[in-house]
């Protein structure tokens, strides 16, 4: 993953709205039919596209009508490491593999 990508939590709001607005807009969704599929008021969903302000349950109805879930229920899954040989034994095994 790109670190670089996002450098400030609003940042990383304001990028996840615009890709929300992309899959909707390939859809050929309106925001108020994905404002009422996903259970929200359109005035709530347009300010989450303006400003990537929501809320988690909202995000992740949003998310499965797009058929995205499984990107919600990634976040948090990378393994931490606590040394660099960790790092290197890994990925002698998946060499192996």
């Amino acid at each position: 993953m790109d670190l670089s990508l996002f450098h400030t939590p609003k940042e990383a709001q304001q990028g996840v709205a615009a890709r929300c607005r992309q899959k909707r807009k390939l859809r050929h969704m309106t925001q108020a039919e994905l404002a009422s599929r996903s259970g929200m008021s359109l005035s709530s969903y347009k300010r989450f596209e303006q400003t990537g302000e929501i809320a988690f349950s909202s995000l992740c109805r949003v998310a499965d009508i797009l058929d995205s879930l499984e990107d919600i229920e990634a976040l948090f899954s990378r393994k931490e490491y606590t040394s660099i040989q960790e790092v290197i034994e890994e990925r002698r095994r998946h060499r192996k593999s």
